[in-house]
């Protein structure tokens, strides 16, 4: 490494752990790495630092950190916006494995599908009204913050009995209670749905983009054996969505496990604590209801 002083060494050698302000100490050591290190070098140390830091970190991540912190930092050079993560030949690993082909296709050919799932449902809902209020209700006991929006660009974080009766006419919402109404980004503005203002991650959302409802539900099944699950959502859409509750796991295992649902097919986005998944038995902004196939409030740590 290049020789940098006691005190920017410190910093860069103290990534906090997930859900600990990770993301504004992306910014606040890329600020101070400017005066002693070229960018694509700034890059690859962060990059390095943040591999046991228990969440998965975008390059773009990383990127933005690099790029907004340098005005900031007393410099005169251009920002560069084609950053490399490679310095000298190092390279670095995959951050989510490929596809296992074979396993999906050996789980997807077990029989098990959407209908089978819909039968294991503690929820039998016929009645017109929604069951938004009561699942939420179950998901986020003790009237905590929660993150909801009728779009990604149209939200707002309140105490969950604020939203009563309001739930099932928006499209969104964060898996996770958010910890205050607002928070920082990392351009330092102030907003209510952002990883500063969310809390611990309470469930982990599996959605896949390819594949049908039934080889979804088997995958989801399967998944089912290793963490305990909670809730599945029709999108609306083609997809299913799982909710697996992880409370009670550390973040070592929660990732292991996204990781395997990844390599099932699964999107590595709702890995990010603050990412918008879709509201149980919500409205899509298609007209279309996401309809809850299955939940099981025993699973609810």
């Amino acid at each position: 490494m290049t020789h940098i002083p006691g005190y920017a060494h410190d910093l860069l050698t103290s990534c906090p752990k997930a859900g600990t302000g990770g993301h504004n100490w992306l910014f606040r050591t890329a600020r101070v790495l400017h005066r002693f290190m070229p960018q694509e070098r700034i890059a690859l140390e962060l990059r390095d630092k943040v591999q046991t830091c228990g969440r998965i970190v975008t390059e773009r991540e990383i990127k933005d950190a690099v790029i907004n912190s340098l005005k900031f930092a007393g410099r005169t050079q251009k920002a560069s916006r084609r950053l490399s993560f490679n310095y000298k030949g190092q390279k670095t690993e995959s951050k989510w494995p490929a596809r296992d082909s074979e396993l999906v296709k050996e789980l997807s050919a077990s029989g098990f599908g959407l209908n089978d799932l819909h039968d294991l449902s503690h929820l039998k809902h016929k009645s017109k009204r929604t069951a938004t209020d009561s699942v939420i209700e179950i998901l986020f006991p003790d009237n905590p913050w929660i993150c909801v929006g009728s779009s990604s660009r149209r939200f707002d974080t309140r105490r969950r009995q604020e939203w009563s009766g309001m739930l099932s006419d928006l499209q969104f919402i964060v898996p996770n209670p958010m910890s205050k109404k607002y928070g920082l980004t990392l351009n330092k503005k102030p907003s209510t749905h952002c990883l500063d203002n969310t809390g611990d991650r309470s469930y982990l959302v599996i959605e896949f983009d390819e594949g049908t409802q039934n080889e979804h539900a088997a995958i989801i099944y399967a998944l089912a054996q290793i963490a305990p699950l909670c809730l599945v959502v029709l999108s609306g859409g083609k997809s299913l969505h799982g909710w697996f509750d992880v409370k009670n796991s550390s973040t070592k295992l929660q990732l292991e496990f996204m990781r395997h649902a990844v390599s099932l097919g699964a999107d590595p986005a709702t890995w990010t604590r603050c990412q918008f998944v879709r509201m149980p038995d919500g409205m899509r902004d298609n007209g279309k209801r996401q309809s809850v196939i299955y939940f099981n409030p025993e699973n609810v740590q």
